[in-house]
């Protein structure tokens, strides 16, 4: 049996792939950059072709690293944001750049599709409101925008779904694409009322598979490029907040994970499926087990905006500068790219308030860091309001890297958090998914093994309290602010 897998995550602003051996563990990982293009103010894209050139290199790099033999590589998973929107043609050939999940302009469209939708309860159906994220607005937005790309499209998918189909899958959606586009039920049926009020061709959605499936094997032109093996099976993965999870050992009732990337996120593991309106519902890689959540636009990506504005400073200079700053000396509101969970309201926008001239990029920086915890703190609320219990808290991701952002959200979020030991986020997830999914691993449960927390950051009692009168500040200024940014959107909107 081939013993290695190969794990990919397409994130907001990188490619990460991993080379897993299932007896061992991690062998290797690569990153790349990708480019997040936003030509107006809310969007955001990103360029198929070079999610692919990446993959590619990067799996070419990790075979010459390690000397792993291709045809001891027994498949490959992916895993990538959700539910970014790709629309192919009939060769899997995108149309043109992918439309991400925290994409905010299809702003009419939600409205008036939400008049047309109205009495469809759409959170029992399909486990989410009808949002920015939910890819029927972004469809009828194409249609009214965009028609003649529209009219050569001949399948919608997931950025991560196409990866698969681009190395020689069969066309598919993941079953939390599925989910969190609003087209499907929780059962994975096509919602009809959906489909007809945004005008959606049902031909052009691809089935359902879950996490574990077997969807393909790996063209004769992708092996040539990737320096794989053209037997190599191709295994659906899953959302990469999901993997992220699954790979942090969230397994339990009330396990939950804070997740620093390019969007912010949090899962909470639930015996039983959570319908709120204010929360997305996606299901455990594990049968059975259920992972409702919130997701912000915004969280590394706005760190990377504001490393790029004052001059591309690296954060480890920002990250020891901040750190001699007390707490909560600026507040900001993160909503630069609109905010997605709890408040689904695509026409916020960032603001810095409290500002003086004795104020310096230490400071600003510090608040935005702040800022992100807060919006954690805001879905810590939904989730007690909901009668969630929550147990064990652990932190991954890029930002997780950073002890100063650790110990923000630990004072913040008044509990400990874990960190995860060489965690390689959702590309581990990946992995030990298509590990799972060819039989090198016996079972789900065989996976945490693999997972090492660290010692916790805990809570520093004087920093809780501060950041307790802080965050009631925070809310307060969301409230105010939210008109005169609904203003300001309507005034820019192109």
């Amino acid at each position: 049996m081939s013993r290695y897998t190969i794990g990919v995550d397409i994130g907001t602003t990188g490619t990460k792939t991993i080379l897993f051996d299932a007896e061992h563990g991690l062998v290797a990982q690569t990153t790349r950059e990708s480019a997040l293009f936003s030509p107006h103010a809310g969007w955001a894209e990103a360029d198929p072709a070079q999610w692919l050139e990446n993959v590619s290199s990067s799996i070419r790099e990790l075979l010459a690293s390690s000397g792993v033999r291709p045809a001891d590589v027994g498949a490959v998973s992916t895993s990538g944001m959700v539910p970014a929107v790709v629309l192919a043609d009939e060769s899997g050939r995108p149309l043109r750049r992918a439309i991400l999940q925290n994409d905010a302009r299809a702003t009419a469209e939600i409205d008036r599709l939400a008049g047309l939708l109205q009495g469809v309860d759409l959170v029992g159906l399909t486990g989410s409101a009808l949002t920015q994220q939910s890819v029927a607005p972004t469809i009828a937005w194409l249609a009214g925008n965009e028609p003649d790309i529209l009219s050569r499209t001949r399948m919608i998918l997931g950025s991560y779904d196409w990866m698969l189909v681009a190395l020689g899958a069969a066309p598919h959606v993941e079953r939390n694409w599925a989910l969190e586009s609003g087209l499907y039920t929780i059962d994975g049926d096509l919602v009809s009322d959906v489909l007809a009020a945004g005008d959606v061709d049902a031909h052009l959605l691809a089935p359902v598979l879950s996490p574990g499936d077997v969807a393909g094997t790996l063209s004769p032109d992708m092996a040539e490029q990737t320096g794989l093996h053209p037997d190599t099976k191709l295994v659906v993965g899953g959302a990469d907040h999901v993997l992220s999870a699954f790979a942090a050992g969230v397994e339990s009732h009330g396990d939950w994970l804070v997740k620093l990337g390019g969007a912010g996120d949090i899962l909470v593991a639930s015996d039983l499926p959570l319908h709120d309106p204010r929360l997305y519902l996606d299901a455990h890689p594990v049968p059975g087990r259920w992972l409702p959540n919130g997701c912000m636009a915004t969280s590394g990506s706005l760190i990377r905006w504001y490393q790029a504005l004052i001059g591309g400073e690296s954060l480890t200079v920002l990250d020891d500068e901040a750190a001699q700053r007390e707490p909560a000396q600026v507040l900001c509101l993160p909503y630069f790219l609109g905010e997605k969970s709890p408040l689904h309201d695509p026409d916020l926008r960032g603001t810095f308030a409290g500002l003086h001239l004795g104020h310096d990029r230490a400071d600003l920086y510090r608040s935005v860091l702040e800022a992100i915890a807060f919006g954690f703190r805001h879905h810590v609320e939904v989730f007690d309001e909901l009668g969630v219990q929550l147990g064990r808290a652990s932190i991954t991701n890029g930002g997780s890297k950073s002890m100063l952002w650790r110990r923000i959200h630990a004072d913040v979020l008044g509990a400990p958090m874990h960190s995860i030991i060489d965690h390689p986020g959702a590309s581990l997830g990946a992995a030990l998914i298509a590990a799972v999914g060819t039989g090198e691993l016996d079972a789900w449960a065989d996976t945490s093994r693999f997972i090492a927390r660290g010692e916790p950051v805990t809570p520093n009692p004087d920093n809780v309290a501060r950041y307790d009168d802080a965050y009631a500040q925070w809310r307060e200024l969301g409230r105010a602010m939210a008109p005169i940014s609904h203003g300001i959107a309507r005034r820019t909107r192109s």
